[in-house]
């Protein structure tokens, strides 16, 4: 399968791919993508609520008052669960762990699975490259303004949160740093894409696509 691939410069089309089918081409499977994203979303999930037990409440030693005599219920303690400022019971824990197990597989088909839905919706968008000279907001704005001039891709420079993720091959901090500024745009490593981003954002921008192909294919051989 072939697809065009467009000028960061212009927004023209600059050229032609051929994409494997085993990366861009698998059907739609909503079952393993929602496994995947719910147990990546779960690992990265951060134990912070917490509540004391009535072992863990401060104060409570002494019995409130007599047993019996007084006309009231009895209490044998203020760290009770049913007073106020007494332990919770049942109460979130910040030990509590959340991680799921994902193996490797599941992990890389759901992302070639959603990769290929993202293709077939005309949501990707393969660009010659991202090459910015300098750190300049203006510059990767300007990016953005030509490849929204490519037919179907006309609200990808929308101001809107989560808007567009752009890869590209490798580390570059001109281009992290110029897209860091535009709000709904978001710049990373092709090697860290996942099912979480690739959902996430309504657009994806694949720079130096053949490069990024390959890079692709090596999550099969792992």
């Amino acid at each position: 399968m072939e697809t065009k691939i467009y000028s960061a410069t212009t927004g023209k089309e600059a050229g032609s791919i051929a994409l494997p089918e085993n990366i861009f081409g698998l059907p739609s499977n909503p079952d393993l993508v929602h496994q995947v994203v719910m147990a990546m979303q779960a690992n990265a999930r951060t134990s912070t609520a917490h509540t004391k037990t009535r072992s863990e409440v401060s104060g409570g030693g002494k019995k409130p008052w007599r047993q019996k005599g007084l006309g009231k219920a009895r209490a044998g303690s203020s760290r009770s669960p049913i007073w106020v400022k007494g332990g919770v019971t049942f109460g979130p824990r910040n030990e509590k762990d959340y991680t799921q197990k994902i193996n490797k597989k599941m992990r890389v088909k759901a992302l070639f699975t959603a990769l290929s839905e993202k293709l077939r919706n005309n949501q990707i968008l393969f660009v010659d490259g991202v090459n910015l000279s300098a750190i300049k907001t203006k510059d990767a704005q300007g990016i953005l303004n030509n490849l929204s001039k490519v037919e179907g891709f006309k609200t990808l420079n929308t101001k809107k949160r989560n808007n567009v993720y752009v890869t590209i091959p490798g580390n570059d901090a001109n281009a992290k740093k110029s897209f860091g500024n535009i709000y709904h745009a978001h710049v990373d490593e092709l090697r860290n894409i996942n099912p979480v981003d690739v959902l996430t954002y309504r657009y994806l921008v694949i720079s130096a696509p053949q490069e990024s192909v390959e890079l692709l294919a090596t999550k099969l051989s792992k």
